[in-house]
């Protein structure tokens, strides 16, 4: 397979290739996916280090099980590497507590502007603002946004109840709406 084909094939002929093991569609694989693999696997974990640590082992795993995968149209295959990431993002925060502000964090009194411009911040700033919210908080705002996950799948994911993932998504959106306002009113938008 030469470079000028890698862009041509198909998701499914990849899978094919890539369950013969066929390297240079392995690297085909990589190259497709690992910018948007490393945005999704940043949105949990904020360090460099241990996003490359996750990469290597996501990737070893898909690389390892393709074989088992079963091929579902467009997507599929991309699907299912982002669930191995989000998988492993979790399996490595589950190692270390995880910051839970909990009390020291005050919940505003009045219902935060449920859209406070964000359509006018731009992609980068926004997931650096998701990546510096506390562990806790950057997890089950991650899974219920990008993974639409429930709450109560949320909870029985990460072993906490039901309320629990609720109030931290609450308190992540108002940490975040703080933020947003401030940085608009930074950059005068």
């Amino acid at each position: 397979m030469n470079t000028g084909s890698r862009n041509k094939i198909t998701e499914k002929e990849l899978v094919l290739l890539l369950k013969k093991q066929d390297r240079p569609a392995q690297r085909a694989l990589y190259e497709k996916y690992v910018g948007y693999l490393v945005s999704v696997c940043s949105r949990y974990i904020p360090e460099n280090d241990r996003v490359k640590d996750i990469l290597q082992d996501s990737f070893l795993r898909i690389f390892k099980n393709v074989g088992d995968f079963n091929y579902r149209g467009e997507g599929s295959l991309k699907a299912w590497m982002t669930k191995i990431v989000v998988n492993g993002a979790l399996k490595d925060l589950r190692r270390k507590p995880m910051d839970r502000i909990g009390d020291s964090f005050e919940i505003p009194d009045k219902e935060e502007d449920p859209d406070p411009g964000v359509s006018k911040v731009p992609v980068e700033v926004m997931m650096e603002m998701i990546r510096k919210l506390p562990d806790g908080y950057r997890t089950v705002f991650n899974l219920y946004v990008f993974e639409e996950k429930s709450h109560k799948e949320i909870a029985k994911l990460l072993g906490i109840k039901e309320n629990s993932s609720c109030s931290q998504y609450a308190r992540a959106r108002a940490m975040l709406a703080r933020e947003i306002t401030d940085y608009k009113k930074r950059m005068k938008i």
